[in-house]
């Protein structure tokens, strides 16, 4: 490698352990790489504004500020209160269904969104019946960080493939031929609730009982939906807006400036016809003071970051290496690719790296004139899959034990925390890596 490869690729690595090991802010961490990048000569500043995916970061904006309304109709308190009278007052199969929930919840909404939306709803039934909270939303953030990447709305691991790739909304459900992304995630996430199911039945949770006389069985939706126009109209422009994602191919623009027109249509919605209209909506500076705009500015510079690996070539280093084990066998390469990644995203933050992987894969693609798919998926499942193994792969776990311990005002060990993320990310790994062999690696051999 030469002298810039290798300073650019220290720089890149000292980075993502600053932003695992959190000694400094990770939004600092990434920022302060990319200026060191541009000072080194790895990339000028221009290359480093253009690396960067804006149309994904509008999408990231937009969605989320979309889904901070929708958290504010009571639509996810009301989920949770007949999530509780399908239970029957059994509170594993509770838990299990509002974990479940969570998983397909995540699909059009940021995980750690949905951790924040069901973490109340959680909270309001434990403090009546007196169960520990932080199994049920540490089972809520696996779940949440699990589904993500079945469609493109829910997570960034399916935009940046979008990007990448140029893969479109149905192209998650159908592509090439046969089943993808929304389909196998699904059958391999109700293997796994349906295993933790059991898990919870054998757990302490278990000797909790509920008195059926306290379910609300008689709950309507607008006991917890206070503004049913304000929910209505929120409800219909998420609707909307990703009915629109979906049509993007036919509609020739960006899918940015489809979530961007979605989220601002709500807006204009609100402003012209709140007061004629009764819905009451909160406050627009508030909705936007409640969007992580660290996360925000971590993506942005996280994108930089890769393009000064691509801009110094670094990306097609990696690609040299992986190139035997592909041309050998396609099986082999995928399950190199596949069982390699998962460990690594369970301790790195596991977006820098699938985007990292995403354009060396598109360029073997470009070179050796192998169909990328396979491959574009092991890494996709393997990089979502693995990274609910710690904290530090998966943002939405960090939340979620946060906030159960601060319930219960307790502290969970490490070796617990393992005993729910290990067996979660080892049987979705397994489900997962043999529904793909089948479908996406042995019909291309």
């Amino acid at each position: 490698m030469e002298p810039i490869q290798l300073t650019t690729l220290f720089i890149f690595l000292v980075t993502i352990v600053l932003v695992i090991v959190r000694w400094v802010d990770s939004v600092v961490a990434a920022m302060v790489g990319v200026v060191v990048m541009v000072m080194l000569g790895s990339m000028t500043e221009e290359e480093a504004f253009t690396f960067v995916d804006w149309n994904v970061i509008a999408i990231l904006v937009s969605i989320w500020l979309i889904a901070g309304y929708f958290g504010k109709t009571g639509i996810p308190e009301y989920l949770g209160e007949l999530t509780l009278n399908i239970s029957k007052g059994n509170v594993p199969l509770f838990v299990t269904l509002i974990g479940g929930l969570s998983g397909f919840i995540s699909m059009f909404i940021d995980n750690v969104v949905v951790v924040l939306m069901l973490a109340p709803v959680v909270f309001h039934i434990r403090k009546l019946y007196r169960f520990e909270a932080t199994g049920a939303i540490l089972f809520i953030g696996l779940c949440s960080n699990f589904m993500g990447t079945a469609l493109l709305l829910g997570d960034l691991p399916p935009q940046m493939l979008h990007s990448v790739s140029g893969i479109e909304f149905l192209g998650f459900i159908w592509h090439s031929g046969r089943p993808s992304s929304f389909i196998i995630l699904t059958l391999t996430y109700l293997v796994v609730v349906a295993y933790f199911f059991f898990k919870f039945r054998a757990s302490p949770m278990a000797a909790v009982s509920m008195d059926p006389a306290r379910l609300t069985t008689e709950a309507e939706p607008v006991s917890h939906i206070k503004n049913p126009r304000f929910a209505t109209v929120v409800c219909v422009g998420f609707l909307l807006t990703i009915v629109a994602m979906a049509l993007r191919e036919h509609l020739g623009v960006k899918l940015g400036y489809i979530a961007f027109a979605g989220a601002l249509t709500l807006v204009l919605t609100f402003e012209i016809f709140g007061k004629a209209w009764r819905l009451d909506p909160p406050d627009l500076e508030g909705m936007l003071a409640e969007l992580d705009w660290k996360a925000i500015g971590f993506y942005v510079a996280l994108f930089a970051l890769v393009g000064g690996l691509e801009n110094t070539h670094i990306l097609e280093i990696v690609a040299d290496w992986l190139v035997p084990f592909i041309e050998q066998s396609l099986l082999l390469g995928v399950s190199v690719l596949y069982w390699v990644s998962a460990p690594i995203v369970g301790v790195v933050e596991h977006d820098a790296y699938i985007l990292t992987l995403l354009y060396v894969i598109r360029d073997l693609g470009e070179t050796s004139n192998l169909d990328p798919w396979p491959l574009y998926w092991a890494l996709v499942w393997s990089g979502t899959l693995g990274s609910n193994l710690t904290i530090a792969g998966a943002p939405a776990l960090y939340v979620a034990l946060s906030l159960g311990e601060k319930e219960d005002a307790s502290k969970w060990s490490l070796r617990r925390f393992l005993s729910f993320s290990v067996p979660y990310v080892l049987i979705s790994l397994v489900v997962c890596y043999v529904l793909m062999v089948l479908i996406w690696v042995l019909p291309f051999m």
